[in-house]
C-alpha cells in the first residue's frame, strides 16, 4: 500500500535525515569521514537491500553518501521503504561509533 504525502511525513518524523522529494522519493545523505568509510557504509547498504529485495539508487561523492528510495512497482513510498530507511539509519549509527 502507498503511503499518502501525510503519512510519509508523519513517518519521516521519526527517521532522522530522511527527507521526502518529489512527492516520490525518501531522500538521505550520509556524511563520513573518509571516501572508504563511505564504501564500507554502502557495502553495508547492500546487504540490507539484498535482505529486503528493495534496493535503493546510491550516489557517492567523495565522503558523502545518498540513498533515495521508492517502490516503483507501487507508485510510490511504502511500508517497506520506511523500514529499510530504518535499518539503514541503524547501520550509519553503529559505523559512526566505531
Amino acid at each position: 500500500m502507498v503511503f499518502t504525502q501525510e503519512e510519509v511525513e508523519a513517518h519521516l518524523d521519526k527517521l532522522e535525515g530522511w527527507e521526502y522529494e518529489e512527492g516520490r522519493w525518501i531522500v538521505r545523505k550520509f556524511t563520513f569521514t573518509s571516501f572508504m568509510k563511505g564504501i564500507a557504509f554502502v557495502d553495508e547498504v547492500g546487504l540490507i537491500s539484498e535482505a529486503f529485495n528493495h534496493h535503493p539508487f546510491i550516489t557517492i561523492d567523495h565522503k558523502v553518501v545518498t540513498l533515495r528510495l521508492t517502490s516503483w512497482d507501487d507508485g510510490g513510498i511504502t511500508a517497506i521503504d520506511i523500514k529499510e530507511a530504518q535499518q539503514y539509519n541503524e547501520a550509519y549509527d553503529r559505523m559512526m561509533q566505531n
